[in-house]
């Protein structure tokens, strides 16, 4: 049967409205709402029904689109999350999820609403439970869950809106891009192309380490006369290696010697969307000669290895060092001395949207459309790939569903920017899900060796850390945890004699880059559960001997940085101290009860610089003011679900003495936005929210200098623009002035920097103008026969400066301990094996308990309103915290992790538990 008789006609009704599709046997309901019909509000993120993005209601029941083929839906009832948030459920939805934040990133939250809509109609006052079960399908990276679940219950309880906040620094004002999320509206990487344009599919290679040759081109492209056009590394006509540090652009576009690791391009295939759906890849002309690999440090680093890239002896790419005092004498000398060797393992970002976007020239221009965390580094980027200045290359982020690092690394940009040049037509391409996880970045796995020792009195005496970090193949930002490492292994304690070195060794294995704290997780867990062993040799409780040896103000950290205001360790984990005590009191009542099933309560301090590391680190902001009254910002800091479009207007917003409502925004577009840096290191509240705020103060001064008016008057913006000073007010006029090409009468353009000093030989200097602090505590119940772990309870104190949006922060902290409780107990990418969301285990509504955020707010010298920033923080303390619960549960310790049932059970048996 040819491919025109095997097309079948599909009819059914759609929120509402009769539609019919023409569609391949077997084709994904999700693909034929999508692609043919523009439901572009049914997001996909695995095709394999593991992550519930997709889910839409058929005659009222919750499918995964992605697994039911549309001839199914033959005369059902199809709803998706644009018709649902019409009616009576998914409007009080809509209001919920805003009031509670249950949208950050948003790629998720079309199936949470679609499930949650479901649920509302077969019960109509669910408990939180019933949310669980009922929503256990969707997978969240963001969130955390917990507000999700706050939202729905919320909802079915007729709990009314809150009443609107005024959106000043302090207020939990709901997110400004909110609405578009939960509706559907938000356009993502894979949401943006326009009809008919070609797709791009990378050939990559199935192994760890291998040479190539290319076959027949010429002959492949015969037999496929559909073929539009073939890419390999002699195409590409600039510099094919690229990197996010200067000095490591190590990575080839199109691989044009030996693969380094599974999964790396060689070549890529561009043509119509209907013919590369069916396009076989094994087809391709290309032969494997498999290498030697080496996927752990150990191996890379052995006598006799392959060397990986040329001049890195034993594979070691570059190393960090910081030295405070005499540590080996220090320890010497202590009374006490414990020591450890910890590992931990490749960990993937599992955002549920795939890389994806699409490019085009436009007037001689190639304009690249994709999800990004950094638009000025992918430009620049392609400046040196593609051999164009950076005047001919436009990047247009598009909504992001999730990041975490991953995406601050190029992914799809490269190939699509080769193939429209080529072309001069559209090119869209998405990675698979199994694509993804095999080609971008992990977090680095570790080995480290660490010694802690004090003295008799709980004072801490010398502390050397030796860490090796498995970088993969390539740089990406290797260097940079390397670099940020040995700052950040004395975690937020006094230590006065000090060593520490950081290795980052090539492997063949996943690209290691930035992923959520840059190597201070790994770090954490060592010295957390030292400090935990060091403080049972003492005698003394845990939470006293962390408060013994906190930094405080005034004192030198291990470079020798002091802050004279604003260390906030201290604050944190005297918060956790109510809570520390009453649950420890409980699970040692409760284990004096039961046998099989034992409580402990733990907790881990944590800090983090904010920003780059003793590097330049600036943001610029652009803003003005309109003819008719309207204030426009151009925000370009990367919103990737942690809020920034809401924080840096709010802080905008409160300089310039407006409502955030008032403020329209325009993203990071590289021909209209200044470049506010990538989304990454927790910097954007801090660094781009103090151009923000000079932003505002600058137009503020320049609108109140047409009038006259004192410091202290009130702006009025809007059609009837005017300056309220006292009783008397005083009309703009903003029509009679002359406006620019962009159309601002008035406009600014404000910079910031933070203050940072290069680092001496010895590590010692200003590598961060800003630390933010953490303390948190975990409680949890083990079977020590299965050698299972549950956390009960998370109690999470973090110290903010000023929480700019107390909502928002809540959101971040409690995102952030999902994915420290995935890091401890079940997170653990093998490449070849682990190349999905259902081999890969992340977090879901079952496994995040109630989250108790406690916000501290120690003001920075230097942060916007005295603000700091909070992304990795909230990521840092929680798997120690985690781990030291079992060990106080059952007494066995841990030193690899994820703490996974066997090994769990290992360390259990040693501990004396049969």
């Amino acid at each position: 049967m040819d491919k025109a008789t095997a097309i079948t006609r599909t009819g059914f009704t759609l929120n509402g409205q009769p539609v019919s599709v023409d569609a391949d046997p077997g084709e994904r309901l999700s693909h034929a709402l999508r692609e043919r019909l523009g439901a572009r509000d049914v997001k996909i993120g695995c095709n394999a029904g593991d992550c519930g993005a997709c889910t839409v209601l058929v005659d009222g029941a919750p499918v995964c689109a992605c697994l039911m083929p549309v001839a199914r839906a033959d005369g059902a009832q199809v709803e998706t999350v644009t018709g649902l948030v019409r009616s009576e459920q998914g409007t009080r939805l809509a209001q919920a999820f805003q009031a509670h934040q249950a949208a950050q990133c948003g790629i998720c939250t079309p199936g949470m609403m679609v499930s949650a809509v479901a649920l509302l109609r077969d019960v109509a006052r669910p408990d939180a439970a019933t949310v669980e079960d009922a929503l256990s399908g969707v997978l969240c990276r963001c969130t955390g869950y917990r507000k999700i679940v706050d939202a729905v219950v919320s909802a079915g309880a007729g709990s009314p809106a809150p009443a609107p906040f005024s959106g000043a620094v302090g207020t939990p004002l709901m997110r400004l891009d909110g609405a578009a999320k939960i509706d559907g509206r938000e356009a993502f990487g894979d949401d943006v192309a326009p009809a008919g344009a070609l797709v791009l599919r990378a050939i990559r290679s199935p192994h760890h380490h291998a040479r190539f040759t290319l076959g027949d081109l010429d002959a492949f492209r015969a037999e496929n006369p559909w073929v539009a056009l073939v890419l390999t590394a002699a195409d590409v006509p600039g510099r094919n290696s690229y990197g996010v540090i200067p000095g490591f652009e190590d990575q080839p576009v199109l691989a044009d010697g030996p693969v380094r690791h599974r999964g790396e391009a060689v070549a890529a295939v561009v043509g119509p969307a209907d013919r590369m759906a069916q396009f076989d890849q094994a087809s391709f002309p290309v032969t494997w000669q498999e290498l030697p690999d080496v996927l752990t440090v150990d191996d890379a680093m052995a006598d006799g290895a392959p060397e990986l890239h040329v001049g890195h002896a034993q594979n070691v790419m570059t190393g960090g060092f910081v030295k405070h005092g005499q540590a080996d004498t220090a320890l010497d000398r202590a009374d006490h001395v414990v020591t450890g060797n910890f590992t931990t393992a490749f960990v993937e970002h599992a955002y549920i949207e795939p890389e994806a976007g699409f490019a085009q020239m436009v007037d001689g221009r190639l304009h690249v459309h994709a999800c990004t965390q950094a638009p000025v580094m992918d430009r620049d980027m392609l400046v040196g790939a593609l051999a164009l200045p950076a005047d001919k290359i436009r990047i247009v982020p598009t909504a992001t569903g999730g990041g975490f690092g991953a995406k601050l690394d190029v992914s799809v940009q490269p190939f699509l920017g080769l193939a429209a040049l080529r072309l001069g037509v559209p090119v869209r391409m998405t990675y698979s899900r199994s694509e993804s996880m095999q080609a971008t970045t992990k977090r680095h796995p570790s080995q480290i060796s660490l010694r802690v020792g004090a003295m008799a009195d709980g004072t801490l005496s010398g502390m050397r850390f030796e860490g090796l970090f498995n970088t993969g193949a390539y740089a990406s930002w290797g260097p940079t945890v390397a670099n940020r490492v040995p700052i950040h292994a004395s975690g937020p304690y006094r230590v006065a004699d000090y060593l520490a070195r950081a290795r980052g060794v090539y492997t063949n294995g996943p690209p290691a880059g930035a992923f959520r704290g840059f190597g201070v997780p790994q770090a954490s867990i060592a010295l957390e559960l030292l400090l935990d062993e060091l403080a049972d040799k003492l005698g003394m409780d845990a939470l006293d001997f962390r408060l013994k040896n906190a930094l405080e103000n005034g004192v030198p950290t291990v470079c020798g940085q002091v802050f004279e205001q604003g260390v906030g360790i201290r604050a944190c984990l005297e918060a956790l101290r109510p809570a520390w005590e009453k649950l420890g009191a409980e699970c040692a009542a409760f284990n004096a009860e039961n046998g099989r099933i034992k409580r402990g309560v733990g907790l881990s301090g944590g800090w983090y610089g904010c920003g780059n590391t003793s590097m330049p680190n600036p943001s610029t902001i652009k803003a003005g003011l309109r003819a008719d009254g309207t204030v426009v910002l151009h925000q370009g800091a990367a919103d990737i679900g942690q809020g920034s479009n809401t924080v840096i207007t709010q802080i905008f917003a409160q300089a310039l003495g407006v409502d955030p409502a008032l403020v329209q925004i325009v993203g990071g577009d590289t021909d209209v936005t200044p470049d506010a840096g990538k989304t990454s290191a927790s910097r954007q509240t801090f660094i781009t929210g103090n151009a923000a705020r000079l932003a505002g103060e600058a137009l503020r001064a320049q609108v109140l200098a047409l009038v006259n008016a004192p410091g202290d008057a009130v702006l009025h913006v809007g059609p009837q623009a005017r300056v309220s000073d006292g009783g008397a007010d005083h009309p703009l006029r903003l029509d009679q002035m002359a406006a620019d090409a962009e159309g601002f009468v008035l406009r600014v353009a404000e910079s910031y920097d933070p203050p940072t000093e290069p680092l001496d030989e010895n590590g010692q200097g200003v590598p961060y103008a800003q630390f933010g602090y953490a303390a948190h505590l975990a409680m949890v119940e083990v079977d020590v026969a299965l050698g299972t772990t549950r956390v009960l309870r998370i109690v999470a104190a973090h110290d903010v400066g000023r929480a700019i949006n107390p909502l928002l922060v809540e959101g971040q902290v409690q995102g952030g301990v999902a994915q420290g409780l995935g890091l401890a107990l079940m997170e653990e990418y093998i490449p070849g094996r682990t190349e999905n969301l259902h081999d890969y285990l992340i977090p879901t509504f079952g496994d995040v308990p109630p989250i108790e955020t406690l916000i501290i707010e120690e003001p920075d010298a230097h942060g916007p309103y005295g603000a700091k920033g909070l992304g990795e923080h909230a990521l840092i303390p929680t798997a120690p915290a985690i781990l030291n619960a079992i060990s106080r549960a059952t007494g066995a310790r841990l030193r690899q992790v994820p703490v996974t049932p066997s090994r769990l059970r290992a360390a259990l048996r040693e501990a004396g538990h049969a």
